[in-house]
């Protein structure tokens, strides 16, 4: 077991890690990987190899994966041939393929299949100088034997100290006899030399040694985990010990050359059973197998159980270790541990990158001046850079060990070399973890979940840490970042977002990249200043052969003086560190009798060379396609996985085949060892990284990486590789599905199982297949499988699902738009655009299935007819997934959230605080938002991500004005500055102190004017205007006012060169604005007695139009001032059009337009524009054809004016006032200043007529018919008249004229009629199937609203409840529909507070909840009432299970309660654990059934399934539908957060022993599939539901209440 199986870290070494101080650490080992080693004697063990392959593997891999743990079996004598399993080669590669599954592998790592043979006893490969001389002392007398010895072994005089080498023979044929003797003589020199005491007991036992024995000592009997980490499994053969001598006997023992018996290997293998008995017999596990003429057979009955049998315990025993050490790593993990398993990583990397350092001394003094200069200033970061191969890792790498020395033992380093490991390929999972170490290192409080679940944030906290590490003023810290161009998010963008531009005192940042790539451009965009870039140069020709040398002496190797001259006239003069590498990996396998060949001079010429000689070693064919593989892969291929993948080529199985037949013949596998044989001889060109929990392989040197491409991936042959690749990570040939394949030997197509991996989702039902998720998107797209792609990745809801929940809904997207611009498919372009809209819900509650599922149904539904292929396909894959839920969930019946190619194009939160400022930078497509925590963040448009976080304010961003064609802003703050920024580098240029008003109190700086002409700056305030200089910075000149009666509004009028101001008291002051000299100052003649409130300046006029307390509108001007308007209500917010031809005044709920002319303005149309709450803001449209207007309902609403103030949209905002609007082009901005996020709607959008669209209801009274074919609710602007919504046509049907408003609405599904009840207390009835007349039923007291109206669950009864008078009335049958006769009961309620509630029983009676919690039932047949307990609060809603039984009440209290209504007791509460504010909104039974279950929706968005403790069956229920429920308000339970709490009744409402089974319910907690778009809002107008749709659940039960703002909700349309 390696690295992984260490306890938990010391206090003092986490410190030290968290600092970056390396010191001695052991190589970590990020993978979960199980990993076997396989040993066992070639010839006598086939069988059991295929039974295990065949019967175990499959079964411990699918155990391992479900555990999070990858599984790999190294069988090196698989499909080779003898002569080259017991080639001296093979035996070092099986011990050191063994030593790498010991320090990797988690739980066993070495299993052995030991039967009758020992073995052969290979020859050593290297015998060191003096054991030399000792043995061939020993054969001078034999000559002839000396002779042969030398033969087969040369001197080296390159090692250190001289070794003879035994060298390959020259023909194979010859080899057999003449290396049985060659070994047969060493065996008797060495056992001469040991008995004479020449040469030890471990040098002898090397000539009389098996590989299996060396195998077994090392994976068991010297390993210290013992039978913790192996298993040996010992096959005895019944009296095989009589039959010894038979011929077919002797194939399973040892012969001599001869054909005899073997008795010396037979001896040995007795002692080595024996030594393993002794020392671990708990390792040791026999099976006794009856002896037959044949070998082992898996016809024969009894070898078929043993193979059984021995697979099974192979099994067991296999699971069993790993449970054991997973057991063992879960006792000794520790918090946080995958960070400083990061930090480990990149130590331990840094410490192999500088092993062999050399040169570059003087630019690491010069580097460290530079740092000590920087310590207390604010500077720019540092880019260092060069060609590939420079050596910029290990100057990066050196300097991180340096920086302690150079600027104090405690400074903190973090060094991250990129791309190397899971958490360093992308911007965010870098700044993640970077944020965590600094945390940790500073003692501060690590980032939120809030941040971390959303990439923007975690951008803005990182650099606002920076800054906080800075002011602490103790530790310096220095963040390397090795090879920037290798992070996926910059490699790719224009923008390096995350990047200070600026690093403040005691924060140092260095970079490194390679020169002449895209990522040095970027950067050199971003940082401006020429000094802040280091090249990093050659070294110099003596420094490159020093660098060799230290390489030579690091191996224990040297060259000869003319293999010396030969290397030195290849490299004349070479410094680069990459090439000098090259060359060591040639020289050093030059023996001091090897004829070396002259190198190529450059880099490119001997990663050429070094590929040639692959090739000569180990065939063309295998090295193209095996490095093309790895070149291929998106970060790089597991051992595991690449030998899957070659046992899937076809091309290569041929190619290694071809001299040879496999062993088995039902299955077909890849020989590992040729695969092990090539990686030794690729050496450092390979690199392995930690990525998914495996250890992959990639290419280590960027060069190489080129030549592979172009020498082995040209044409068609890169899609051949992914095309393999895709076959094997979509699991096409997994699972027994045989793949044919035509092999050489055998002339006629085989279909044999390849048995590779299968490839599922899910491993188990938390772990996913993280590696499947990652690269088959990649291989589809590159192998051309466009079809398949759309299909089974960007079109497979369940893909998505796992995707998202395993990673991140960036990755999704990542995805998405690493295919989108190679494909040709609208829908994939929806589904895209949908997944950017469900971002804001998913960051904010996390990634859940049914989040996800609610989220992706109810904005694809609008497509599912029109695009069937893929969007139809991901509806009913969601459907399907919700009907086989276990849990009761709400189904989006049809679409009701923002659809893809709506106007919506994002919803963006990257803010801490609310919004104050917006503007745009329409030439660069960024987009500027200030903030009430002093942020300025600086949006990409169209990547949707934080370009700049401009940190400097501290205090609430006033006013943001972008200028110089979009490359500069200026922002004004409450802090009393003036900051202006370079929008495209992110730094601060200037900063202007304005000290403003002495008035703490009142708003410094609330506006901004730049004249570009005159570069001057206008910063206005109560009493102050200031005029600043643009070029200078010094203020020009200044206007002070009368703290007694301060300026209002004031604005530049540049076409008159005026600067005109008016104060609260209706003073008009008039400036040049170029000097600042006062021109006029008078009293406005047209008002008297108002107040301004707003102003906006008409420049083509030179006016001012100021809007006033008592809803005066005037026009102002230098020399004159009248009357424009005179409005119901105070004036709101003006605005005018960009060509000044229109103006917009806002009063109340009302927006007037007027008309520019001749005199001024004139009113444009008849009519206002009507919101239903306060109008807080507006923008016009691009063509002056529209205007946008935001109220404080959170509405954003969409006017035509070319067609009179027709309104063709109503947008949902961020859940808070409207309180933005900022147009850029045709796109508008909207915020809120209670909000921290806003959203950004496309006009052009608006514009189209799309159809179907979601319906839209702010009133939550809305009623369902026809199953959910229609939904009727008060019509937007009119709730005289009821809109009938046709939901399949996503589009109005007709409306119903009431006369009056509406104040609730039921529907009587089985009837077909609609009950709307009025605020003129009538009841009006509609057919719904039909056009007859409208039946009316009069209120009983004139001018009485109906509070609200009941049906009984049989559609018999109604309820119609007033202030303090209920009627119910009956409904029968007829022709052509039902009659409503009655009322048949009137009662009072005799109380002073009003019904709040009522539902109705089929036996007449009446259960009502009141204003201040009362709560009754009235039996009106008998006259009689029951008082049930009191809420503490207003009873918000009610409702009656459908057989009558049962009811629930809830209030605001956040107190539900359920009442058995024939005990007239109650049964159980259920209370959920909040703030006060909380309380039910609504609630709904779906059936009469056994056991009950519960779900509410309370302001926060939350769901709570209820289950009690019985055993019944669900039944089925009928067809219902449900409505009525806020899209805003509907969501889940956050478990830790909040809690619901069920408890008994107190005792005097039980009786004796009450539902003692019903004590025992709990509420289970569970994230269901609703939905929470604007989840800032927390309010929703009085809401009842109607009925479920197609639930198999338990009865149901839904809560909904109103709350006390009267905020109004979109509806929701829920099956």
């Amino acid at each position: 077991m390696g690295s992984m199986s260490m306890g938990p870290l010391s206090p003092g070494l986490r410190q030290r890690l968290l600092q970056g101080q390396a010191g001695s650490l052991p190589e970590p080992s990020a993978s979960r990987a199980v990993v076997i080693f396989i040993s066992s004697n070639i010839s006598d063990m086939d069988a059991e190899r295929e039974a295990l392959e065949c019967m175990a593997y499959p079964e411990v891999q699918s155990f391992c994966r479900k555990h999070g743990l990858t599984f790999e079996v190294v069988d090196l004598r698989w499909g080779i041939r003898d002569t080259q399993a017991t080639d001296h080669l093979t035996t070092e590669l099986c011990l050191e393929e063994l030593d790498r599954c010991q320090k990797t592998s988690i739980g066993p790592a070495f299993v052995a299949l030991l039967g009758d043979q020992y073995g052969p006893c290979p020859v050593p490969a290297r015998i060191e100088e003096k054991e030399w001389d000792v043995l061939r002392a020993q054969l001078t007398s034999r000559p002839e034997d000396l002779e042969l010895v030398a033969r087969y072994f040369r001197r080296d005089d390159n090692t250190i100290p001289p070794t003879y080498i035994l060298q390959p023979p020259g023909s194979m044929e010859a080899r057999g006899p003449e290396e049985a003797t060659l070994t047969s003589i060493l065996r008797a020199g060495a056992q001469e030399a040991w008995r004479q005491g020449l040469i030890s007991q471990e040098q002898w036992t090397c000539y009389h040694r098996s590989v299996i024995e060396w195998e077994i000592e090392q994976g068991l009997l010297s390993s210290a985990r013992g039978d913790q980490g192996a298993t040996i499994f010992l096959r005895d053969v019944q009296d095989l010990s009589k039959h010894i001598l038979d011929d077919c006997s002797l194939k399973m023992v040892d012969r001599l050359a001869d054909g005899c018996l073997d008795t010396n290997a037979q001896s040995l293998l007795s002692g080595l059973k024996g030594r393993i008995l002794d020392a671990q017999p708990g390792a040791l596990k026999s099976h006794c197998l009856p002896w037959t003429r044949d070998l082992v057979n898996p016809k024969n009955k009894a070898h078929a159980r043993y193979l059984k049998e021995l697979s099974e315990q192979f099994v067991a025993r296999t699971n069993h270790q790993v449970l054991e050490q997973l057991r063992e790593l879960e006792l000794a993990r520790q918090e946080l541990g995958w960070l400083y398993q990061e930090i480990r990583h990149h130590l331990w990397q840094s410490t192999e990158s500088t092993r062999i350092f050399c040169g570059h001394q003087e630019f690491l003094a010069q580097l460290g001046q530079q740092l000590r200069q920087d310590e207390n200033r604010p500077h720019t970061p540092l880019v260092l850079y060069g060609p590939p191969g420079i050596g910029k890792t290990s100057l990066m790498c050196k300097l991180a060990q340096q920086v302690p020395r150079l600027l104090g033992h405690k400074t903190v380093v973090i060094l991250r070399l990129l791309g190397t490991s899971k958490m360093s390929l992308d911007a965010r999972s870098l700044l993640h973890s970077v944020s965590f170490q600094l945390c940790l290192a500073y003692g501060l409080p690590l980032p939120p979940t809030q941040v971390l679940e959303a990439h923007t944030r975690v951008g803005h906290f990182f650099h606002t840490l920076l800054h906080t590490v800075s002011q602490r003023n103790f530790e310096s810290l220095v963040l390397l970042l090795d090879s920037v161009d290798d992070l996926d998010s910059t490699c790719h963008s224009q923008r390096v977002s995350w990047l200070p531009l600026k690093c403040p005192p005691r924060v140092h940042l260095i970079l490194s990249t390679c020169s002449g790539q895209q990522v040095l451009h970027t950067l050199q965009q971003t940082l401006k200043d020429p000094c802040a870039y280091w090249e990093v140069k050659a070294l110099s020709g003596s420094q490159g052969q020093e660098f060799i040398q230290l390489l030579l002496a690091a191996e224990r190797r040297t060259l000869s003086p003319g293999q010396r001259d030969v290397l030195w006239a290849s490299l004349p003069e070479c410094g680069h560190p990459g090439r000098l590498r090259l060359a060591f990996e040639e020289a050093r396998k030059w023996a001091s009798f090897t004829v070396p060949v002259p190198l190529a001079t450059t880099a490119e010429e001997a990663t050429h060379q070094l590929c040639i000689r692959l090739e000569e070693t180990h065939g063309q064919l295998l090295v193209a396609h095996v490095l093309g593989y790895i070149v291929c892969s998106r970060y790089g291929l597991s051992e595991a996985e690449l030998k899957d993948v070659l046992s899937l080529d076809d091309e290569v199985l041929q190619a290694v085949y071809r001299d040879w037949t496999p062993p088995s013949k039902e299955l077909l596998r890849f020989p590992p060892l040729l695969w092990v044989r090539l990686r030794r001889d690729l050496g450092h060109c390979l690199t392995r990284k930690p990525v998914d929990g495996c250890m992959l392989l990639a290419i280590a040197q960027r060069q190489l990486s080129q030549v592979i491409q172009v020498r082995y991936l040209s044409g068609p042959e890169r899609a051949k590789r992914h095309g393999v690749l895709a076959d094997f990570f979509s699991g096409a040939w997994s699972q027994g599905t045989k793949k044919r394949v035509t092999l050489p030997l055998v002339g006629k197509p085989l279909n044999l199982d390849r048995k590779v991996a299968p490839q599922p989702l899910w491993f188990s039902g938390t772990v996913a297949n993280r590696r499947k998720l990652t690269e088959l998107p990649f291989h589809l797209l590159h192998a051309g499988r466009m079809e398949e792609l759309k299909q089974e990745v960007l079109g497979n809801m369940n893909w998505i699902c796992c995707r998202g929940i395993s990673g991140s809904i960036e990755e999704l997207l990542d995805d998405f738009d690493m295919c989108a611009p190679h494909m040709d498919s609208p829908e994939v372009g929806l589904v895209r655009e949908a997944l950017q809209l469900c971002r804001p819900a998913v960051e904010l509650r996390g990634m859940e299935r049914s989040i996800l599922y609610t989220e992706l149904l109810a904005r694809l539904l609008f497509f599912a007819t029109s695009h069937p292929a893929i969007i139809g396909q991901m509806c009913q894959q969601a459907q399907s997934w919700f009907r086989t839920c276990p849990y009761p969930m709400l189904v989006p019946l049809a679409g009701f959230l923002q659809p893809p190619g709506g106007p919506l194009r994002a919803t963006l939160t990257g803010c801490h605080k609310g919004i104050s400022a917006v503007a745009w930078s329409l030439e660069e497509k960024l987009l500027v938002v200030g903030t009430q925590d002093g942020a300025v963040v600086v949006w990409g448009v169209e990547e949707q991500q934080v370009v700049h976080a401009l940190m400097g304010h501290t205090a609430e961003v006033r006013c943001v004005r972008v200028f110089a064609e979009g490359t500069l802003a200026i922002s004004a703050s409450k802090d009393h500055t003036l900051r202006l920024w370079s929008l495209l580098s992110g730094q601060e240029k200037v900063t202007i102190l304005d000290r403003g008003s002495s008035d703490s109190t009142e708003p410094q700086s609330w506006d901004l004017h730049v004249d570009e002409i005159n570069r001057l700056i206008y910063s206005t305030s109560g009493t102050k205007i200031s005029v600043w200089n643009l070029e200078t910075s010094k203020l020009a000149f200044c206007m002070a006012g009368d703290a007694s009666d301060p300026w209002a509004c004031v604005a530049v009028l540049a076409a008159r060169s005026l600067l005109l101001a008016v104060s609260k008291g209706g003073t008009v002051s008039v400036w040049s604005s170029a000097t600042g000299k006062l021109q006029e100052k008078r009293q406005l003649a047209c008002i008297t007695g108002e107040t301004p409130t707003c102003a906006v300046s008409v420049q083509t006029q030179a006016k001012l139009v100021a809007g006033f307390s008592s809803g005066s509108v005037a026009v102002v001007s230098g020399g004159e001032d009248r009357l424009l308007e005179k409005l119901p209500e105070a004036v709101g917010l003006l605005v005018v059009s960009e060509d000044d031809s229109l103006l917009a005044a806002g009063f109340g709920r009302s927006v007037r337009i007027f008309l520019a002319d001749s005199q001024g303005f004139h009113q444009f149309m008849a009519t206002d524009l009507e919101h239903e709450d306060v109008v807080e803001t507006a923008v016009w449209g691009p063509e002056n054809n529209l205007i946008i207007t935001g109220s404080r309902d959170a509405l954003i609403q969409v006017w035509s004016l070319s067609d009179q103030g027709t309104l063709l949209h109503v947008l949902e905002g961020v859940g808070a006032p409207a309180s933005l609007l900022v147009r850029g082009g045709t796109l508008v901005v909207s915020a809120s200043w209670k909000s921290s996020s806003f959203k950004i709607w496309d006009l052009t959008s608006i514009q189209k007529l799309w159809s179907p669209a979601p319906f839209l209801d702010r009133t939550g009274l809305t009623a369902v018919s026809h199953h959910g074919s229609y939904v009727y609710f008060p019509k937007v602007g009119d709730k005289n008249k009821v809109t009938i919504w046709d939901v399949a046509e996503g589009k109005e049907q007709d409306s119903l004229d009431t006369s009056n408003e509406v104040r609730c609405l039921e529907v009587a599904e089985q009837a077909k009629l609609l009950f709307t009840g009025l605020v003129s207390g009538i009841v009006l009835v509609f057919p719904l199937n039909s056009r007859q007349d409208v039946l009316c039923i009069p209120p009983p007291e004139a001018r009485k609203a109906v509070n609200c109206m009941s049906l009984s669950k049989r559609e018999d009864r109604l309820a119609i409840a007033y202030d303090n008078i209920v009627l119910v009335l009956d409904i029968s049958p007829g022709d052509p529909c039902p009659t409503i006769e009655g009322p048949t009961y009137t009662f009072y309620t005799q109380l002073p507070e009003t019904i709040a509630g009522v539902a109705v029983l089929a036996d007449y009676r009446v259960l009502y909840g009141m204003t201040a919690g009362g709560l009754f039932l009235y039996d009106c047949a008998r006259s009689k009432v029951f008082p049930l307990e009191a809420h503490g609060s207003r009873v918000s809603c009610l409702d009656i299970s459908h057989g009558e039984q049962l009811a629930v009440s809830g209030a605001e209290d956040a107190l539900l309660c359920l009442w058995d209504l024939q005990a007239c007791r109650g049964i159980l509460e259920m209370s959920y654990e909040a703030p006060s504010w909380l309380s039910s909104l609504s609630m709904l039974w779906s059936t009469e059934s056994s056991p009950p279950a519960m779900v509410s929706w309370l302001p926060q968005a939350m769901a709570i399934s209820s289950e009690s403790a019985f055993s019944a069956p669900q039944p089925e229920l009928p067809r219902k539908t449900l409505s009525r429920i806020s899209r805003r308000q509907c969501g889940w339970l956050r478990p830790g957060r909040e809690k619901s709490r069920l408890r008994q009744r107190p005792p005097r409402l039980q009786g004796q022993q009450l539902q003692r089974e019903r004590n025992r319910n709990q509420i289970k907690a569970h994230r269901s599939a609703l939905y929470c778009e604007s989840p800032l809002r927390q309010g929703m107008q009085g809401l009842a539901l109607t009925q479920l749709l197609e639930a198999n659940w338990p009865s149901l039960l839904v809560l909904c209440r109103p709350q006390a703002n009267h905020l109004t909700n979109h509806l929701s349309l829920f099956c």
